[in-house]
């Protein structure tokens, strides 16, 4: 069911509890809905929408600069290896979780007043007792798992009621809400950085229940449905029809595929930057707050244009200029001698500005990939639950990236062995998740290649 099919289904709810005995609707009481796209009613959802991303993301955004502080400290016990494990986890199960919650809020719509207040409860004891945390695996119990458990809860609401608000502006409502997200990562890395070295970790995190609390709180009285439930309301009855189409499976395909390699830079850019490069800690810390700072404007610019284009093709020059960017200044940069610290620097600083513009806006063109699916669609289809599902793709590839970039950073450089002086990236340790992840940014673009391969297949059957 669409967003107009919904709007219909509503007004009839109310309409016959209206109705007077002799079963007609006087004129005043003719319900009508909030306008969509516009409005006071309509930012304010907005805003408190960007707002929840703080608590959300916040942590997984800048966990690469708490997993270099853990590999360098004796906080915690345990295998150091297993600590992107935190980070990807925390991610990748909130993103896992999407196709479950959404289906159930898309079907159960009377559920959704109560997911978000109980997501905030299971953050804030995930994120408290994490600072508690002595050993690795504790890490993961409570901020790779319980944390993306409540966040998964905040989540999932705010995306339904921000697809109810905006209709045709879709794609500048999902490309804002996505550019919030990585406003948190701007500065975050900095306060995190900042406070880690001064108050240790344990401090920090409690410091970050009591933001993630605040800020959830303030959020939550604008989260607020358009289309409101009829407390009468049954279980609705959901049309999967659009899960026959090849569109669906073809553009999921490129979502999963980029999500493979997607997340490895901000994890792993702060310790290629000390390790590798011989740079200060403070430097890793900037790069992944560059990589979110342009992922801002990247967000907005591919979701609007996303409104506007056809999808495929804004889905091919995310991809190229990620996995340019990837292989050109990534792949480049490292240490070879007296001064090239400093070119190194400048090819990851040029690597994060252009990475964060089209990989980070890269979700940007989910607007997009349910609009072209919808046009394809003989049915009417649950936008809501498309959305779910794309971010349970992602998740798929998020989760993966943890262990497998372990392996990745086992095989080491590109070639017989790696040397710490190489002239390339590709010659470092990093040598093989470089690769890995240019070739993951490319394969994003798989929505256009397979339209482009099937149009010519077309033609000359």
């Amino acid at each position: 069911m669409n967003t107009s099919d919904q709007e219909s289904f509503a007004l009839n709810e109310i309409r016959s509890s209206h109705q007077s005995g002799d079963g007609t609707t006087s004129e005043i009481e003719q319900p009508t809905l909030p306008p969509a796209d516009g409005g006071r009613a309509a930012w304010l959802m907005l805003a408190s929408c960007c707002l929840i991303q703080l608590p959300v993301w916040g942590f997984s955004s800048v966990f690469g600069i708490f997993q270099e502080y853990y590999s360098t400290h004796d906080v915690l016990k345990g295998n150091k290896g297993d600590l992107a494990t935190v980070g990807t986890t925390s991610t990748g199960l909130l993103y896992l979780l999407s196709p479950v919650t959404f289906t159930l809020l898309t079907r159960y719509p009377r559920l959704q007043a109560y997911c978000a207040p109980a997501g905030l409860v299971i953050t804030v004891i995930g994120s408290l007792l994490s600072s508690f945390a002595e050993e690795v695996w504790h890490l993961i119990a409570t901020q790779g798992v319980m944390c993306a458990i409540g966040n998964g809860l905040l989540f999932s609401p705010s995306s339904l009621y921000l697809d109810q608000w905006f209709v045709r502006r879709k794609g500048l409502a999902l490309g804002t809400m996505w550019a919030a997200k990585s406003i948190t990562g701007v500065a975050l890395p900095f306060v995190a950085a900042t406070c880690l070295v001064r108050f240790g970790s344990s401090t920090t995190l409690r410091a970050w229940t009591i933001i993630t609390l605040i800020s959830t709180l303030i959020s939550l009285p604008f989260m607020k449905p358009r289309i409101p439930v009829s407390p009468s309301a049954s279980a609705r009855r959901l049309d999967l029809g659009f899960l026959k189409l090849g569109t669906f499976w073809m553009l999921q395909a490129g979502n999963i595929m980029q999500s493979f390699g997607y997340f490895l830079p901000t994890t792993y850019l702060p310790s290629y930057s000390t390790t590798t490069i011989g740079l200060p800690a403070t430097m890793g810390t900037m790069l992944v707050s560059l990589f979110n700072a342009t992922s801002v404007f990247g967000g907005i610019t591919i979701g609007m244009l996303c409104d506007r284009f056809a999808v495929t093709n804004i889905l091919l020059i995310s991809s190229l200029g990620s996995a340019l960017s990837v292989f050109l200044f990534w792949g480049m940069a490292a240490s070879s001698g007296e001064g090239s610290s400093q070119t190194a620097l400048a090819l990851l600083t040029v690597f994060s500005m252009f990475y964060g513009f089209f990989a980070g806006g890269f979700s940007s063109t989910w607007s997009g990939v349910i609009t072209k699916i919808q046009n394809d669609s003989s049915s009417s289809m649950e936008t809501g639950l498309v959305f779910g599902l794309l971010a349970g793709g992602r998740g798929i590839g998020n989760v993966i990236s943890g262990p497998l970039s372990s392996v990745l950073i086992q095989k080491g450089s590109i070639g017989p062995c790696h040397d710490q002086d190489s002239g390339t990236g590709f010659g470092t340790q990093y040598g093989v998740l470089i690769l890995f992840t240019g070739i993951t940014a490319l394969l994003g673009g798989w929505g256009w290649i397979w339209r482009y391969f099937s149009s010519i297949t077309r033609c000359t059957g």
